[in-house]
């Protein structure tokens, strides 16, 4: 049985490291360090204490800066609502302090290569070899690793490597396959490919999805700035060969069959 005080801590740590990896995806390889005073990317104007309450000051300023009312990104209360459910369900998963706190890094970081390819369209080096050496460090948890704990990675990651070399990076960015590596040693291989799997129909589905949005927008005579804006499409336009974030979707499935044990081949993994 958990601890009820001890799940509501785990929530609000969450949402305090949420707040903190807002501001890395911000500021990461702008030249701004991540000292001093957080401001208003609008005004400038140095945020109070108040301000900054994850998740609530948003909602209690309804979206925008307290000072020259300046819309807010949805992305802060999202983020931290995510980082502070993935504190909960590490805190589920593994809840002896050590495990904690080794895959809630893992999980964390994660979510910032999510975040910050999903805004960027790119996979941030650093964090993908911290997530490697994290991963790498997991198959050790509870005694030394089999053979198939240990080639789950690249078995995963060697698809994606693929498209990425046949196409010279234009199918698939290079960054996706590292993340996949780090994937595939947290989750090993049948649960590995169920996540992959899942990524892949996610992002299918949300890119046929957009396509939909887009042809709505345009039969109504409706701005698509917002499609040039999120996927960094000249003109605006989304089509079959547009390029769209794949991080978030390999992050989605291997949340869902990490959190929720969604797996396709339980069957045959008992055989490994």
């Amino acid at each position: 049985m958990h601890d009820p005080l001890l799940v509501v801590a785990a929530a609000v740590l969450g949402a305090i490291l949420g707040s903190f990896l807002n501001a890395l995806s911000f500021r990461f390889n702008t030249g701004r360090g991540m000292g001093g005073r957080s401001r208003c990317m609008c005004c400038g104007h140095t945020l109070a204490a108040k301000d900054l309450v994850p998740v609530l000051s948003y909602v209690w300023l309804g979206g925008k800066c307290r000072y020259c009312g300046a819309k807010l990104s949805p992305q802060y209360p999202l983020v931290e609502v995510c980082a502070a459910l993935l504190s909960v369900g590490v805190y589920f998963v593994s809840p002896t302090p050590g495990l904690y706190t080794l895959f809630l890094f893992a999980w964390l970081t994660i979510l910032f290569i999510g975040v910050y390819d999903l805004r960027h369209t790119i996979i941030p080096w650093t964090f993908s070899l911290t997530l490697m050496g994290v991963a790498f460090v997991s198959l050790f948890v509870g005694g030394a690793p089999d053979m198939w704990a240990l080639l789950a990675g690249p078995l995963l990651a060697l698809p994606l490597f693929l498209l990425s070399l046949v196409s010279r990076g234009t199918w698939m960015g290079w960054g996706d396959s590292a993340f996949e590596l780090s994937l595939g040693w947290l989750l090993g291989l049948s649960m590995g490919l169920t996540a992959l799997m899942l990524a892949v129909w996610f992002g299918a589905a949300a890119g046929l999805l957009l396509m939909a949005l887009q042809r709505l927008a345009q039969s109504k005579h409706s701005s698509t700035v917002w499609l040039q804006k999120a996927f960094h499409l000249p003109g605006g336009q989304l089509t079959i060969k547009s390029e769209i974030p794949f991080a978030p979707f390999l992050a989605a499935g291997a949340a869902l069959v990490y959190f929720f044990n969604v797996n396709f081949f339980s069957t045959i993994s008992l055989l490994w």
